[in-house]
């Protein structure tokens, strides 16, 4: 069988060896993609540097920051200057909504559809007075994803404070439209934009030129698939931006401190106003690594989304073959040009074959009625036939 296996195994998988991508069935890359081996390398490094330069370490830290913000400029088309970053996208999206002007306006629009970190931090909000306005995110013909952003444009008013929104939904994989739309409403009504990238970023191209997307605020993170791990997420912030958070750490007056008048605090222009404080540089070591490699092996946001439509599609294709039931399960009814990174297939029992995937060593999740599939560029065309020939079994059984 090991014969047989590394036979089938996608070149790739060589440079994943510690995940034993070739091994085992991951179809977590919507999730939790594995990191190169680079990326263990640069993880010690990064040990044996604190060793050698003890508190002298931060210069070198500072340069794998600089990668890092390096990395996301160029997947966004923008500039690292415009990059701030944070251990989690809700340590950054917290920073941001506290720059908010909540004593003038108190009503934010989002969707039905955002992901926890944004969920529920606004579910708190609201308990405390703030008017937060849901849209629903993709329910079916009668709201679908690909006009979210007109729809969302429409309850944008001279009251609104801010629009939080992904630009692909986090159960379904849809891809919403309309961005463009949302964005010219937001700057007609002076509401702030957060646009949450992350089931986007580097699966399905991002150009924020081309989406009109200039003026807004753009998080995301390397733990899906961008393949950087833990530690490593994103605030993209419109050149100019003047705000000033009131949950900040002493890292946005870094270059100040000494002259810093005490009477006002004070930030540092653009991106670094939004800057934290200490953290473990490990994650930076690791993911300018990560970066790196992908240059050298050609994995651009294109080749990326190629690679992705020829393996999702494939598990659409090999899932429909069994002509399973639709009340047991069905894949989500997305057009194949507006399916980002993985595949969502409804079933009732969702988290039931999500746990026993597991025991046939398949690794998948689900998401309420969802089972979601995410295959990732290290897996080859015959280890997703084999995810979906262990599914059919559980189905059927079902």
């Amino acid at each position: 069988m090991g014969n047989q296996r590394t036979a089938l195994t996608n070149p790739l998988a060589a440079h994943y060896s510690r995940f034993r991508v070739a091994e085992r069935l991951l179809l977590t890359g919507h999730s939790h993609q594995a990191w190169p081996d680079v990326g263990f390398d640069a993880q010690q490094r990064a040990w044996l540097d604190a060793a050698e330069l003890v508190d002298d370490k931060w210069t070198r830290a500072a340069e794998q920051a600089l990668k890092v913000r390096m990395g996301f400029a160029r997947l966004l088309g923008d500039s690292p200057d415009n990059i701030a970053l944070g251990q989690n996208t809700h340590e950054l999206v917290t920073r941001w909504l506290s720059a908010l002007p909540f004593r003038q306006r108190r009503r934010i629009v989002t969707t039905s559809g955002e992901f926890h970190s944004i969920r529920r931090q606004l579910d708190r909000l609201a308990e405390e007075g703030v008017e937060v306005v849901k849209v629903d995110a993709a329910k079916g013909a009668a709201a679908p994803a690909s006009d979210l952003g007109e729809r969302i444009a429409r309850a944008v008013d001279d009251r609104t404070l801010a629009v939080m929104v992904s630009s692909v939904l986090f159960e379904t994989a849809e891809i919403a439209g309309g961005l463009d739309r949302m964005a010219a409403a937001c700057e007609a009504h002076g509401a702030a934009l957060l646009v949450d990238a992350y089931h986007h970023l580097n699966v399905v191209p991002f150009d924020i030129r081309a989406m009109r997307l200039e003026s807004a605020f753009i998080t995301g993170g390397g733990y899906k698939y961008c393949q950087l791990g833990e530690g490593n997420c994103f605030l993209r912030v419109p050149p100019g931006c003047r705000m000033r958070p009131v949950l900040t750490g002493w890292f946005a007056e870094f270059d100040n401190l000494e002259a810093a008048a005490r009477d006002r605090v004070t930030y540092a222009p653009g991106a670094a106003a939004f800057a934290g404080a200490t953290y473990d540089p490990t994650s930076h070591y690791r993911a300018a690594a990560v970066f790196d490699f992908h240059v050298a092996q050609g994995l651009t946001p294109d080749r990326l989304r190629e690679i992705s439509r020829h393996q999702v599609g494939l598990l659409s294709s090999s899932f429909a073959a069994l002509d399973v039931d639709p009340s047991i399960a069905h894949v989500t009814a997305v057009p194949e040009d507006r399916r980002a990174g993985f595949l969502a297939i409804r079933a009732p029992r969702a988290a039931e074959l999500a746990r026993a995937l597991r025991q046939v060593a398949v690794f998948a999740d689900s998401r309420g009625d969802i089972l979601r599939l995410g295959p990732a560029p290290y897996l080859s065309d015959d280890q997703l036939r084999e995810a979906v020939d262990k599914l059919s079994r559980l189905v059927i059984g079902v």
